[in-house]
């Protein structure tokens, strides 16, 4: 099991090294062949210290499917802080819809789009029987609480009525970025114009029906 032990910052440097040169490897040569020797030295490390700080090379992997997940569901957060706290006055009009639609195409752009969710989604589809269970997501039920919490906000100012906001946010994900992959195998709203009239239909829908009245 990996150590327990408090790293230090040159430590944690370390640590960043061993994640970055385990996701390269593991990209371009799979986790059977990537051997922690070969880890250890790309990292510039022993393969000791691999062992010190992950323990085995299953729960590298892992860690390495995880600070992805953590990275994107960081996007998502920033995301919402910048699109969903301060809506205009005519937040009730169509200000909310618009708020609405910038958030799903900056999702669908910055993280649908991004390199580092591509990355995930390989790794997840390709070394699955090496992660703890079917389909692993670090990431899996984090930006629908992320979004019903903010859902959840804008019902308490009596923007939304939401009795349960993370249903919700379920069917909001379900008609916006969910149409547009199911549909067009894709959410990037920079490399397809369709995805933005699949957003923009699929906030009307949900606000149809969760708009306060």
């Amino acid at each position: 099991m990996p150590t327990t032990k408090t790293l230090r910052e040159g430590s944690a440097l370390k640590r960043a090294a061993i994640l970055q040169a385990a996701r390269e490897l593991f990209l371009t040569d799979g986790f059977d062949r990537s051997s922690v020797d070969a880890i250890a030295a790309r990292a510039e490390v022993s393969k000791r210290t691999v062992y010190d700080y992950f323990g085995d090379k299953q729960t590298l992997l892992q860690a390495v499917v995880d600070a992805i997940g953590q990275s994107l569901i960081t996007t998502i957060r920033r995301t919402l802080d910048e699109t969903l706290v301060e809506l205009p006055e005519d937040a009730e009009d169509g200000g909310l819809q618009d708020a609405l639609v910038a958030f799903c195409l900056r999702i669908a752009t910055d993280m649908l789009g991004s390199a580092e969710y591509a990355t995930l989604q390989r790794l997840v589809r390709a070394e699955s029987g090496h992660l703890p269970h079917q389909g692993y997501n670090t990431m899996a039920d984090t930006p629908d609480e992320a979004i019903a919490e903010r859902f959840a906000a804008l019902g308490e100012a009596g923007i939304l009525d939401v009795p349960d906001p993370r249903l919700a946010a379920d069917q909001f994900i379900a008609l916006t970025f969910g149409v547009a992959l199911d549909r067009l195998g894709s959410a990037n709203a920079a490399e397809d114009s369709r995805v933005r009239t699949l957003i923009v239909e699929g906030v009307r829908t949900f606000l149809r029906a969760y708009r306060s009245r």
